[in-house]
């Protein structure tokens, strides 16, 4: 685009031109084709006297635009140079610290993988003494005079102080027996026993065992599980799967239900005196969940209890959740938008969908040992069980194995990456001591620690059979037979 000062000067040429051949001809004398041509000459000096004139200012401009490009030129290459170099030393500096960091790794991995390698060896060795523990106990059998409780049964009791501590004349009963012998009752037809549990309830002879969920490898108590019995109007123990199916039929199942999570909540209160990371988990009946009336007043007792959710585990059974119809699915939805959480157990196979039953609010996944452990499932299930617990938690559900009675279950599932463990070996279910009873009272003195059995409530209830103490099993009594005597 031509500049406006160019037009300008052009015209004012052109002017110039005109004017001098104008007054050639009319002063002098010169005629019109004289005064053309010298006006078109005058007109061609002033051209090129205006190219020579502005070719010579470009070439000055274009110099010192040159000058000025070299000094910008010289200016980048020196902060280039200087990026450069921090860029270098950076890179220096990332260097040496990754591979500081590459060496950290790997003796941490390195220590890791040795103490991986050292708990095995140790599982293993706890194996053994098993064994050698059981093949004692059995040529022990025969000795009249009972054994002394042994440490393990010790430290279960002082990670449960509100638990009834074992009678000592039952010391030397096995642990199933003792169940059996809680569980047994008269054969009887369904009338009589369904008015057998109505009395129960009415009576409020209802009794709350708990179960400890251990972690896994160090089996300290995270959980406890409560477990329903009744007592008849002669005091002999109904089991849960003897008197629930005659309580869903009998429409007594929301009333028991009520009442054990009334238990579970003075329970729960009672056990976060002493440690506020503790957890209860209560089994809740399908037919509560779906029943308007003994929901609404379920769930208005949580509701009022809202400050407990976070510990508070409801638990349901696999084929509860596999059927639920829609008012159930509300029902659910309204106890997890109060923060409650939920655990699955009986569960009969492992095709699990994770992620359906996160979104519903599950936590828990309570499978049995020996399911976890059958050959059989890798080919029945769409996944290999020892990846069951890395799947389930990926959706935040945590994989509780049940049912764990030896220690060579313990010694597999802990290639199973199972955190959570509950059985027989770490402790079985144990009847509530009774509140409002002196601390110190039952409490026996430790003679390997020096301290009490910790904080307890007095003795178990007179109706509730004891149970036994636990074989000499686990880190603390491997421990303690590698320190020798004295």
């Amino acid at each position: 685009m031509i500049r406006i000062s160019t037009i300008f000067i052009a015209i004012c040429m052109v002017l110039v031109a005109a004017s001098l051949g104008l007054v050639l001809h009319t002063v002098a004398g010169f005629n019109g084709t004289e005064s053309a041509i010298v006006a078109l000459t005058a007109l061609t000096f002033l051209i090129l006297y205006n190219a020579v004139s502005m070719r010579l200012r470009d070439r000055s401009d274009v110099g010192g635009q040159i000058a000025d490009l070299s000094r910008g030129t010289a200016d980048l290459a020196r902060q280039v140079a200087e990026f450069g170099r921090r860029l270098a030393a950076v890179e220096s500096r990332l260097v040496s610290a990754n591979s500081a960091s590459s060496d950290r790794i790997q003796a941490v991995v390195g220590e890791i993988n040795e103490l991986g390698v050292l708990v095995k060896q140790l599982a293993v060795s706890v194996a053994g003494h098993e064994d050698l523990l059981a093949q004692g106990a059995a040529a022990a059998a025969s000795r009249p005079d009972p054994e002394p409780p042994s440490e393990p049964a010790v430290a279960a009791e002082q990670a449960a102080p509100i638990v009834a501590r074992p009678a000592p004349a039952a010391a030397a009963r096995p642990a199933a027996a003792a169940i059996a012998a809680e569980a047994a009752s008269p054969s009887r037809n369904q009338p009589q026993l369904l008015a057998a549990v109505k009395n129960a309830v009415e009576e409020n002879r209802l009794d709350i065992y708990l179960q400890p969920m251990v972690t896994l490898p160090q089996r300290k108590v995270r959980f406890y599980e409560a477990v329903t019995r009744l007592r008849d109007d002669r005091d002999q123990i109904l089991a849960a799967d003897d008197f629930i199916p005659i309580a869903e039929a009998g429409g007594l199942i929301g009333k028991i239900d009520h009442m054990v999570m009334l238990r579970c909540i003075q329970v729960l209160r009672r056990l976060m005196v002493r440690n506020k990371d503790v957890g209860v988990f209560c089994n809740v009946s399908a037919a509560t969940l779906g029943n308007a009336a003994n929901f609404a007043q379920c769930l208005d007792f949580l509701e009022a209890n809202r400050a407990l959710a976070p510990s508070f585990v409801l638990e349901f059974k696999q084929a509860t959740f596999r059927n639920l119809r829609p008012t159930e699915i509300e029902n659910l939805a309204a106890l997890s938008q109060r923060g409650y959480r939920f655990s699955i157990d009986h569960v009969t196979d492992l095709r699990i969908e994770p992620r359906d039953l996160a979104d519903r609010g599950v936590r828990f996944i309570k499978v049995p040992a020996a399911l976890l452990l059958d050959p059989k499932q890798s080919s029945t299930s769409d996944i290999h069980p020892s990846d069951l617990s890395d799947l389930l938690g990926r959706f935040g559900i945590d994989l509780i194995a049940e049912k764990i009675e030896g220690e060579r279950a313990v010694v597999d599932l802990l290639d199973y990456d199972v955190r959570f463990g509950q059985g027989f070996l770490f402790a079985p279910p144990r009847p509530l001591r009774p509140e409002g009873a002196s601390a110190t009272g039952g409490a026996t003195p430790n003679k390997e620690s020096g301290s009490p059995n910790g904080p307890s409530n007095p003795v178990p209830m007179a109706s509730q059979a004891a149970e036994p103490p636990m074989r000499a099993t686990g880190n603390a009594a491997l421990a303690r037979r590698a320190a020798g005597p004295g």
